[in-house]
């Protein structure tokens, strides 16, 4: 008996120093670099977070539309827009968060049953949120007038000319040349066929303009996701373009990150946008932190409205802070100023 127990022993000790060694070789082995370059995402060690104006800030202005994000540039110039597009059924790149009007416009449909044409010349209302049933007002001075903020200094081009009284649809092409230098995230809502048109047609935008080195492209659906790797892979795309993973990649780095094995991520994005907890698990820490930047993955946390939050994740050396309230988070950077 006594000898079948060292034997035990034995055997457990050499499967467990083998486990440690190949742990130890997969430590000190350099992580790949997901993305290759300099990651215009990820922000100096000495700067605060980025301040990224989810939806334009829509606990502010009505999300997506271009009021929000001239209210938002308002806050910070430097700001990093996000957004979210669908096609139409003219094939025109609109934002709107749901793949439906039905939550936050005056109309009901599948935004891809309904053509630009028609949102304009009907003037379909984008000032609802998903919980509100009264729209919310544009710009307005104390006399009841609306006054757009474009004649400020420093405003980029672009609002002028906007409807009077409701919040028309907005155009990603409106979004990349009305805000020429700053940083964009957008994310292709819908999935299938349409999802593929949509991530096209905004890649060819972005081809047009010149700013794949401004813009991440993001889908919580594995097919688009996918198929920005093929056309990235295919060289379809410049080297520059940039992508956020869909959910599934996204986990995947995660677990890799927990059972230490990340070195075996390959997946060629730029940035992960992610909650500060999920399923129980928190993800805003400095661990998780330096394993993104080993990879040379910026780390963008959604989305963040309490202020002890926002205060977390600047001393964590989050990347990028997601905001519905611009002023709330300019208000907690002021602090650092200070």
């Amino acid at each position: 008996m006594k000898a079948r127990t060292k034997k035990r022993l034995l055997i457990t000790a050499i499967v467990l120093l083998s486990v440690a060694l190949v742990y130890l070789v997969i430590f000190l082995f350099p992580r790949p670099k997901n993305y290759e370059g300099e990651n215009p995402f990820i922000k100096a060690d000495s700067d605060l977070p980025v301040l990224i104006a989810h939806r334009g800030g829509d606990g502010e202005f009505p999300g997506n539309t271009l009021e929000a994000y001239y209210n938002a540039y308002s806050v910070d110039k430097n700001f990093i827009l996000e957004t979210d597009v669908n096609l139409t059924s003219d094939g025109v790149l609109i934002l709107c968060h749901d793949t439906t009007l039905d939550g936050t416009t005056n109309v009901d449909g599948e935004i891809i049953d309904w053509s630009y044409a028609d949102l304009i010349s009907r003037r379909v209302n984008f000032g609802y949120d998903n919980d509100d049933d009264e729209p919310k007002e544009l710009y307005k001075n104390e006399a009841g007038e609306v006054v757009y903020p474009s004649s400020l200094a420093g405003y980029p081009t672009g609002l002028d000319g906007r409807d009077s009284e409701i919040f028309l649809a907005t155009t990603f092409e409106e979004l990349v040349t009305s805000f020429p230098t700053n940083k964009i995230i957008v994310e292709i809502k819908q999935d299938g066929e349409v999802g593929f048109d949509a991530l096209h047609e905004a890649v060819r935008i972005a081809e047009e303009y010149d700013a794949f080195d401004r813009i991440i492209f993001a889908s919580f659906h594995d097919e688009i996701f996918e198929e920005s790797m093929r056309m990235l892979g295919d060289g379809e795309v410049p080297e520059s373009f940039m992508a956020s993973p869909s959910l599934g990649s996204t986990i995947k780095f995660f677990v890799m990150h927990l059972l230490g094995v990340d070195v075996f991520y390959f997946d060629n994005i730029a940035a992960l946008q992610v909650p500060t907890e999920e399923y129980g698990f928190t993800l805003a820490t400095k661990g998780f932190m330096k394993t993104a930047h080993k990879h040379n993955l910026a780390v963008q946390f959604w989305t963040i409205n309490d202020k002890e939050q926002m205060r977390h994740l600047i001393e964590i050396g989050a990347d990028g802070i997601m905001t519905d309230y611009p002023h709330r988070l300019a208000e907690v950077y002021s602090s650092y100023a200070e």
